[in-house]
């Protein structure tokens, strides 16, 4: 079994409620249960109180569930704070969005921590102050699991194209504060939900920039997600025998395959087997 805390996230609206089985039952490692985006402003009550069933209903067993609440300056967003508290069962998982300081994780982790100790705040990054702010979020107490890179948003904030190039460097960053600060990373979704070549091709660049997961808005998306962002056989068995290489040679500049490897190859490969080898 692999490691790795989230390849894939698929998002489904709140107000769906007919969709929540088909969510859990998708091979996504996390099922997410919007309140924000996906919900127009007079259905916002209606989502806040159909969403606790996401989380009770008989599908949702097993599953690692999350909610994605609307922005806290908001008054919706304080409503899905306090409507969170009294679920029947508190997600474990809040995405909270256009998060521009560490003080918008701090309220949301004041208000849920007591009813969800173990809970797991993931911030999404959508706005040009975000993401100047992106190392101090990322670093923030208590500290995100994981910064989810909102490229909509970003994009109009600059009034610039929704293509990968205008916004390669705003990823760019947001991964190196993820990495810095040793939290995930997560790609925004790809909007062409029948233009599965150019979710993989999208998702191949943001696996090559550092992140280690991406959103998905409909279940045929997953299975391209997980794979991009799963080693193949033949990956993992480089990555054992770098490992091993680095055991021979006291983890000194070594070889392996006619290539010449050292302690950042060692790391990286023992990291990918940890993650994703399932002979452990």
């Amino acid at each position: 079994m692999f490691t790795r805390y989230c390849r894939s996230m698929l998002c489904t609206p709140a107000t769906a409620t007919d969709r929540y089985a088909n969510c859990h039952r998708s091979a996504a490692d996390i099922c997410l249960v919007d309140l924000e985006d996906s919900v127009p402003p007079q259905a916002k009550a209606e989502a806040r109180a159909r969403a606790s069933a996401f989380f009770t209903d008989q599908s949702a067993a097993g599953r690692r569930c999350a909610v994605r609440i609307n922005v806290i300056s908001d008054p919706d967003g304080v409503r899905d704070l306090l409507a969170l508290r009294d679920y029947p069962v508190p997600p474990s998982i809040v995405l909270v969005p256009k998060v521009e300081s560490p003080r918008d994780v701090e309220i949301v982790a004041r208000l849920l921590r007591p009813v969800r100790p173990d809970l797991d705040l993931c911030v999404v990054i959508e706005t040009p102050r975000g993401v100047e702010n992106a190392l101090a979020i990322a670093a923030a107490s208590p500290r995100p699991r994981a910064l989810i890179f909102g490229s909509a948003d970003y994009a109009s904030a600059l009034g610039i194209p929704l293509r990968w190039g205008p916004l390669v460097q705003a990823r760019s960053r947001l991964v190196n504060a993820a990495r810095a600060a040793g939290v995930e990373a997560i790609d925004s979704p790809t909007f062409h939900l029948q233009d599965l070549s150019a979710l993989r091709r999208e998702a191949v660049l943001a696996q090559d920039l550092g992140f280690s997961g991406k959103i998905a808005l409909h279940p045929h998306q997953v299975g391209v997600i997980n794979e991009v962002f799963s080693p193949d056989a033949e990956s993992l068995e480089a990555a054992r025998r770098v490992v091993a290489a680095g055991q021979r040679s006291g983890q000194g500049i070594t070889t392996v395959d006619g290539v010449m490897v050292g302690r950042p190859f060692f790391e990286a490969s023992q990291r990918l087997l940890d993650e994703f080898d399932p002979s452990g």
